[in-house]
């Protein structure tokens, strides 16, 4: 298998039968969600991995170098999107995910999840995976490219369960846009099962109680 992108991994209990991949946002690192899955209240064993982004230079930023999943070239982050460094993103989560299965865990037991721009990409990847993951977890995000998905880029992938999540104060990516991206998943036929917090571009001890409960459901059906 070619090379994977650093990360880190954090087994909940011995012989984890499910994993969890969680992307980061912009500018930030794997460990940022170290302490969020550590808070999670799940009924089995659940092995995470928190990949870190590659450095690249970020036109929103003056060019300066940093931890990206792709570039962003203005304040409207949905306009001029970097397609391909999304798709180049997608490359890399595709290998965890081949790794994850090399190890023995099937793909309705993988889930993505992502806070961001790590949630962009993790819905992205998740909805044109060749096969149906467990779930994916989109939180303060939005659906990348969304002018050019179809419902027959991601018919494979629509059963996938997504639990989307949002701050209604939200100022670096606007409330608006992540319930306009999940209306228009939900157009497409996902299924997308739809949460949000009066709380900025973070996450609150509300939505972590959330989180815990859909991940519960998504594995006890997929035990």
């Amino acid at each position: 298998m070619s090379k994977l992108l650093p990360h880190i991994t954090l087994d909940s209990g011995p012989d984890p039968r499910h994993s969890i991949i969680w992307l980061h946002g912009l500018g930030a690192s794997g460990e940022d969600f170290v302490p969020v899955a550590q808070a999670l209240d799940l009924p089995q064993a659940m092995r995470f991995i928190f990949p870190h982004a590659p450095q690249r230079p970020v036109t929103i930023n003056g060019g300066y170098v940093m931890p990206a999943w792709y570039d962003i070239a203005g304040s409207e982050i949905d306009a001029k999107q970097d397609a391909a460094g999304i798709a180049a993103s997608r490359r890399e989560i595709e290998k965890l995910i081949a790794r994850e299965v090399a190890r023995g865990i099937v793909p309705a037991r993988i889930f993505l999840a992502g806070f961001s721009q790590g949630g962009a990409v993790a819905l992205h990847s998740g909805l044109h995976a060749r096969e149906n993951l467990g779930g994916i977890l989109a939180l303060s995000t939005y659906l990348p490219l969304a002018d050019a998905t179809r419902a027959t880029d991601i018919s494979t992938a629509r059963d996938t369960p997504v639990f989307m999540a949002h701050g209604t104060l939200d100022s670096v990516v606007p409330y608006s846009l992540g319930k306009q991206s999940a209306a228009l998943l939900q157009r497409l036929g996902c299924a997308i099962e739809w949460h949000e917090y009066p709380i900025q571009h973070t996450l609150c001890p509300e939505e972590i109680r959330d989180i815990s409960g859909w991940l519960a459901r998504q594995i006890t059906l997929n035990r």
